[in-house]
């Protein structure tokens, strides 16, 4: 199995978290959303998070509270982007495991 699939998994898994996080959130008087950012892993080869930073962007003042800056549109398009890159990575593997098996029928 590809390491390298491995790491982007988790990778992708923790973004999928931090959006679930501010969308849950969104409603919350003062919440500011979070982004993860990525980074090749070592060698170039997976995804590691490279870090997870919170917006310093205020949200709306609303009758003198301010509200979540979270943007829903974009947390959703994130969400999208991720889960696409998930189902490639998965593929991936399904792909590599079957190939393997292949493989070791012809071997044996």
């Amino acid at each position: 199995m590809s390491d390298a699939s491995i790491s982007a998994l988790s990778a992708l898994s923790t973004v999928q978290d931090v959006t679930a996080n501010n969308i849950a959130n969104m409603n919350t008087d003062g919440f500011k959303a979070s982004a993860v950012s990525l980074e090749s892993g070592p060698g170039g080869q997976g995804v590691d998070v490279a870090s997870i930073t919170e917006s310093t962007t205020p949200g709306s003042m609303v009758g003198g509270v301010e509200t979540s800056n979270t943007d829903l549109g974009r947390e959703m398009v994130d969400m999208i982007t991720t889960s696409r890159a998930f189902e490639a990575n998965t593929t991936f593997i399904r792909a590599d495991e079957e190939m393997t098996g292949h493989l070791l029928n012809m071997i044996a």
